[in-house]
C-alpha cells in the first residue's frame, strides 16, 4: 500500500497537536479539523476505488454477507467477512475520534482534544488496514 499524502499530513499535524498549549489549540483547531476531514475523504475515496476493482465473484460474496443462505463459496465468504469486519472497526474508530473532538469542542477541553488526536491517528491506521485488505482482494487473480 502506498502512503496517502493527505493522511500522512494529517497524522503529522495530530502528532504535533498532542503537545499544543491551550492557546495554540484555540488558534489551530480549524486546521486540525480540516486536515482530518481531508484525510478521511482520501481514505474513503481510496477504499471506494479498490472496491470497484473487485471481481464479480468476490463482489457477490461481499454483497451476500447478510443473506441467510449465501450462494457463494465459503472461502470467498470468509474473506468478505474479514473485509467487512475491518470496515466496521474502522467506522467505529472514526466515529470515536469524531465524538471525542466534538466533546472536546463543547467542553473546551484540550485534554480531550489531545485524546481525539490519538484516536484519529488510530482510526486512520485501522482504515489503512482496510485498504490493505481491499488491495489484496482487488489484486487476487480470479479463478479460471
Amino acid at each position: 500500500m502506498q502512503k496517502i499524502k493527505e493522511v500522512e499530513e494529517a497524522k503529522a499535524i495530530m502528532v504535533e497537536a498532542i503537545d499544543w498549549s491551550v492557546m495554540k489549540w484555540l488558534r489551530e483547531k480549524k486546521r486540525v479539523r480540516k486536515a482530518a476531514d481531508v484525510a478521511n475523504a482520501a481514505l474513503d475515496s481510496t477504499i471506494a476505488k479498490l472496491k470497484s476493482g473487485w471481481d464479480k465473484e468476490f463482489r457477490s460474496a461481499y454483497d451476500q454477507l447478510s443473506a441467510k443462505d449465501p450462494k457463494v463459496p465459503a472461502d470467498l465468504l470468509a474473506q468478505a467477512k474479514k473485509v467487512k469486519h475491518a470496515e466496521i472497526d474502522a467506522k467505529k474508530a472514526r466515529d470515536d475520534a469524531e465524538n471525542t473532538f466534538d466533546t472536546a469542542e463543547k467542553h473546551l477541553s484540550t485534554t480531550m482534544a489531545r485524546e481525539g488526536c490519538k484516536k484519529a491517528i488510530h482510526s486512520w491506521e485501522v482504515h489503512e488496514h482496510v485498504i490493505r485488505l481491499a488491495e489484496s482482494v482487488a489484486s487476487a487473480k480470479p479463478k479460471a
